[in-house]
């Protein structure tokens, strides 16, 4: 492992990672972070419908496109490392086999922070699945008994991104980043995400939407900084300070 900061996203989906936090992604590698995305499962039955409406389609070759994908926006990303657990979708379920190797990851990565999904989403269940998931192994890998000897997490804060219909999810974000400097690596990467196009737009605009509230939460009329894109989030631990 480098002297680096390290970030580890956790994503249900293949292409999760990069509508919901490409920019904090691609921010932090320019930052100097190593960021890790492990990716629960290709979306290989629930997000690939494009794919499967080509003729002669089968369950191996929309996983094969969806990694392709997935690792093409990564690169956009500078992502350090990613991850495929191919542990299926639709429904998403993990056993302690998986939950083990999820807590392998996460003290070798030793993140000093984390992201996945919103807490609830009935539209999607794999994705409160997955932080709830997060939730769990991120408990197990600070226990002192979980493989006694490995060195345990700390307690990195757990950020959720952005769900699709947030008004529906009670996602609440109380934190802004501006992702402007590296905007263009998250529009590169959503645009390997092909069989997903009709989402390339949307968030876009979410990101415009979240600069606006950058903007009048960092000083308003009174002189915010002019965010183009921002990304939100949701913090799950408190925030420990010195000082306001």
């Amino acid at each position: 492992m480098s002297d680096n900061k390290t970030a580890l996203i956790i994503s249900a989906h293949a292409a999760d990672f990069v509508w919901r936090c490409g920019g904090a992604i691609a921010l932090h590698q320019k930052l100097g972070y190593d960021v890790t995305v492990a990716c629960l499962s290709f979306g290989e039955r629930g997000e690939s419908a494009k794919l499967w409406k080509q003729e002669g389609m089968t369950l191996d070759k929309v996983k094969a496109a969806r990694q392709h994908e997935a690792e093409n926006a990564a690169k956009a990303l500078d992502v350090h490392e990613i991850e495929f657990l191919d542990l299926g979708d639709y429904p998403l379920n993990l056993d302690n086999d998986a939950k083990f190797k999820l807590v392998d990851i996460i003290r070798r990565v030793q993140p000093n922070f984390m992201m996945s999904h919103s807490k609830y989403d009935p539209y999607n269940t794999d994705h409160m699945y997955t932080t709830e998931i997060a939730m769990e192994v991120r408990m197990i890998a600070q226990a002192w008994g979980h493989n006694p000897g490995e060195k345990v997490l700390g307690a990195p804060q757990l950020y959720l991104f952005e769900p699709h219909q947030t008004e529906q999810m009670g996602w609440i974000p109380n934190v802004f980043l501006d992702i402007t400097d590296v905007w263009d690596k998250k529009r590169a990467a959503i645009e390997c995400m092909e069989g997903q196009h009709h989402l390339w737009d949307y968030y876009t605009n979410v990101a415009e939407n979240r600069a606006n509230h950058f903007r009048r939460n960092s000083g308003g009329q009174a002189g915010g900084r002019a965010a183009k894109y921002a990304e939100g989030f949701q913090t799950v631990y408190p925030i420990c300070v010195d000082e306001l």
